[in-house]
């Protein structure tokens, strides 16, 4: 079974059933093949006598959203394995914990998080998680501070950027966020009562300007390991737990990409409120609740980052030159501001949209909330170098729901 081919639910139990000391030696063990994203085959394995469970996950060699015509590497499901390890080490309890990684298979055993929720779906339910922005504030911290030349040791760290280099998933994300959107391309897909919106993205020269810089940035500023594709389908949720899935975009970057794209989702969910909380009081009591989240995110991730610098930091200089610090954090906030708006642009006219908007069934509410986002997303990029507070990126979101 070693030599690479897509595993059969049969096959899946197979490998499970090999786990050593896992499950007992009674197991009836039922498969099903439940992944539903663009890339891997997820096989979630239970035992009906004792309950326990795993996940096993399997990258494909190419875009299920494609098709084979689009081959991507499998040695992603390496990075994705390394990642969730490290992540592991650096935030305890906040990611899946891996048992095992099979390089011919490409293929990563790791724990079952069926007693959580996406938090997309929780989300949509209107459901609040009032440990999530403690938790994850406290994973993009740790992760960020301790892989980046602030935390870590400057020469281990230049040779574990070379094992995340991964080219081929940055080539998606530099091409769907940072060239798609502002240009005609075939990957490009929204809803023909947004063209004149779309057709707007790709002759807004202000806009090119500013994409163009981050775009740069994403391409050559290796700060800290990234997860690369934070956003909120990316994460499981319950009221007390939060768990952060599927790093396999992980790779050496901007730190502020991260925490823009888990802005950014939590931003679309707020535009999507048009739908999902029809009562005016309850929407804008929910949209409250969004806000107040990005503000906890950005407010806490501010501290416990600058708790770390203090408490570890490895360089003299930037530990000690004055103002370096303040500088630094005002720099990441910015970059903060263009990701997340870069990723809400992209999610409404991009290849891969979000359920939180495209499953609202009257045209003329969607229709308003893809304008609403886009014209969020716009002005962050736009703004994002004159930002000097997490207020400013709560200020532009509320002023578009007003319009």
């Amino acid at each position: 079974m070693s030599t690479y081919h897509p595993l059969t639910e049969q096959e899946a139990i197979q490998m499970a059933r090999s786990l050593e000391n896992f499950f007992p030696a009674d197991a009836e063990l039922g498969c099903r093949e439940i992944g539903d994203g663009n890339l891997n085959l997820v096989f979630h394995i239970t035992d009906t006598v004792s309950g326990k469970s795993v996940i096993l996950k399997q990258a494909l060699p190419y875009a299920k959203v494609v098709g084979e015509s689009w081959p991507l590497t499998l040695d992603r499901a390496r990075i994705e394995s390394e990642a969730l390890i490290i992540e592991g080490k650096l935030a305890p309890g906040l990611v899946p914990q891996v048992y095992s990684y099979d390089p011919q298979l490409a293929l990563t055993v790791m724990e079952d998080l069926s007693n959580h929720t996406i938090m997309r779906r929780g989300l949509i339910e209107g459901n609040r998680y009032p440990q999530f922005a403690d938790d994850i504030s406290t994973y993009m911290a740790a992760n960020l501070f301790f892989t980046s030349d602030l935390g870590m040791n400057q020469q281990e760290k230049k040779l574990q950027s070379g094992r995340f280099i991964n080219p081929e998933l940055c080539k998606i994300t530099e091409d769907l966020i940072f060239d798609d959107p502002y240009t005609i391309s075939s990957n490009n897909s929204y809803d023909a009562a947004i063209a004149d919106a779309a057709q707007a993205l790709t002759t807004d020269e202000e806009l090119h300007l500013e994409v163009a810089q981050l775009r740069h940035k994403f391409l050559t500023s290796g700060q800290a390991l990234l997860h690369g594709d934070l956003h909120t389908g990316s994460i499981f949720v319950k009221e007390d737990s939060t768990k952060v899935i599927d790093p396999e975009f992980a790779y050496y970057g901007p730190a502020g990409f991260d925490i823009g794209a888990t802005i950014a989702n939590l931003l679309l969910n707020y535009v999507a409120q048009e739908h999902w909380h029809q009562e005016e009081a309850a929407r804008a009591d929910y949209r409250r609740y969004l806000l107040d989240t990005v503000r906890d995110i950005w407010t806490q991730f501010e501290r416990k980052f600058l708790q770390l610098w203090e408490e570890h930091g490895v360089d003299r200089l930037f530990n000690t030159a004055a103002g370096y610090k303040k500088w630094y954090m005002a720099q990441l906030l910015q970059d903060t501001t263009g990701y997340a708006g870069c990723k809400m642009v992209r999610r409404i006219v991009g290849l891969a949209h979000v359920a939180d908007i495209d499953t609202i069934p009257d045209a003329q509410t969607k229709e308003r909330a893809q304008r609403i986002a886009l014209q969020i997303g716009t002005e962050l990029i736009k703004r994002n170098r004159q930002t000097q507070s997490i207020e400013d990126i709560l200020d532009i979101a509320e002023s578009a729901i007003r319009i």
